[in-house]
């Protein structure tokens, strides 16, 4: 099969090949996909540069864990009624070398979900990491109803999902963007307020705007760039979510303050989240898929070819929405 890969650590224009790999076969409870549309996240760029240094112990990398396609045969234990299935994926590259970067990719049954004949691939390939961690981190301590978020970086990929779960489930939300662009992306993915990035003026225009009422529950981006300017809107026992913190990985925090505010600190991790919950984001992702609920963004589609341009892009941090390869 066509596929791309790396067997070294380093840009992507250095270290990824495009060329005949050895077609997978499906293993006992697995299912083989024709892959045609293969996302590309942070994490997969991260894990290129050397992130897991064990990563290439056990031989090279076809990267990507996202991505969307036809089940064509499975492995021993999965009904043969699962073959034609149109279906998007996740975790394909997670604990796994061989990623959705590829004309064909195997992995677990379970990880291979139904997608709605109202939904193309290039969606189904954007609702691993992106969709899948939004939906952790609103949903992970009840319902959001009659609440209020703030979700910074709201036009980022996992933000812009953030956004629509929270509001399609009954929240006021307040968002952050950095530029003009940025904020109308906010405002289409249907944010009540959006202001700039968590500072002094920000902090008194959301308190404004909820008549000095605290904030619920806060979806964080850049944990460790935005606590302190944070803590000063979030009420007495809430939540901060988190699934990022780019500018400072390392952060310190204040534990006096923090402990005297009763507040819940969420990691979130796509790849780790508890099966229960990926089990529930999944049901709620085809609902929504098919009710045509959901907007999907694509910055740009790549052809593999072009597999090292699409890693830059992400890279950049220019692209609203996702990075799309077609295998």
């Amino acid at each position: 099969m066509k596929a791309a890969w790396y067997s070294s650590f380093g840009t992507a224009e250095e270290v990824l090949k495009i060329g005949e790999f050895e077609t997978p076969e499906p293993e006992a409870g697995e299912v083989k996909i024709r892959v045609y549309a293969s996302g590309v996240n942070p994490s997969d760029t991260k894990k290129r540069l050397g992130a897991n240094s064990a990563l290439l112990d056990d031989g090279p990398v076809i990267p990507n864990s996202d991505g969307a396609g036809e089940i064509v045969s499975v492995g021993e234990g999965v009904s043969p009624s699962r073959i034609g299935e149109r279906v998007w994926v996740y975790n394909a590259q997670y604990g796994r070398q061989l990623g959705t970067s590829a004309e064909y990719v195997c992995l677990p049954s379970d990880y291979a979900i139904i997608l709605p004949e109202s939904a193309d691939y290039n969606t189904g390939a954007m609702m691993g990491i992106p969709a899948m961690t939004a939906h952790r981190c609103v949903f992970t301590d009840g319902s959001v109803a009659d609440q209020t978020l703030l979700i910074t970086g709201g036009a980022g990929r996992v933000g812009y999902y953030a956004i629509q779960w929270a509001k399609h489930h009954g929240a006021a939300v307040i968002a952050t963007a950095s530029s003009a662009g940025s904020r109308e992306q906010c405002k289409n993915a249907g944010a009540d307020l959006v202001v700039d990035h968590p500072s002094d003026d920000s902090v008194r225009e959301i308190l404004d705007y909820t008549d000095g009422k605290k904030i619920d529950r806060i979806i964080e981006g850049d944990f460790g760039a935005n606590l302190l300017s944070v803590l000063d809107i979030l009420k007495t026992g809430g939540t901060i979510a988190t699934y990022s913190s780019m500018t400072d990985m390392n952060p310190s925090i204040p534990f006096v303050r923090m402990m005297f505010m009763d507040i819940t600190i969420r990691m979130v991790l796509v790849y780790a989240m508890p099966q229960a919950a990926k089990e529930q984001a999944a049901r709620d992702i085809t609902t929504m898929l098919s009710q045509n609920r959901l907007d999907n963004r694509v910055a740009k589609e790549y052809s593999l070819d072009h597999i090292a341009s699409a890693h830059a892009l992400i890279e950049s941090g220019k692209a609203y929405g996702s990075v799309i390869i077609k295998p």
